[in-house]
């Protein structure tokens, strides 16, 4: 199928389409005359691209991910894979969440300064 159906099929621009191919997740087939041409099997593809990145994976983790994904099926390392990229953004959320506790522990100590005029500097000098 060419690029258009492609799109039409998927519900992903042609723009898009392109951008996969440059970021090398799709790779279609050349005829004499350069069109593009896509294998049935490109429409499961494509709304797999799609759900990793709704999923908020890259495009590079993405690349790496695809040959795992054999013939539009999961296979045992693909899920390896997507528990492992879980987990580096489950770490990613507990960093986040001590920034934003030790965010909300500087807001606390400069509200103390705006109402006591006392340092907001936190430790043994403050």
């Amino acid at each position: 199928m060419r690029i258009g159906e492609l799109a039409a099929r998927t519900g992903v621009s042609v723009r898009a389409l392109r951008y996969y191919e440059e970021q090398e997740l799709l790779v279609p087939e050349r005829s004499r005359s350069g069109q593009r041409h896509y294998p049935e099997s490109a429409v499961d593809h494509v709304i797999l691209i799609r759900e990793l990145y709704a999923a908020g994976l890259s495009s590079r983790t993405i690349v790496e991910l695809m040959p795992y994904a054999v013939g539009g099926r999961a296979t045992p390392e693909l899920l390896d894979r997507l528990s492992a990229e879980r987990d580096r953004v489950e770490g990613r959320i507990s960093e986040l969440v001590g920034t934003r506790d030790r965010l909300d522990s500087v807001i606390t100590d400069a509200a103390k300064n705006l109402r006591t005029g006392r340092s907001c500097r936190v430790g043994p000098t403050g």
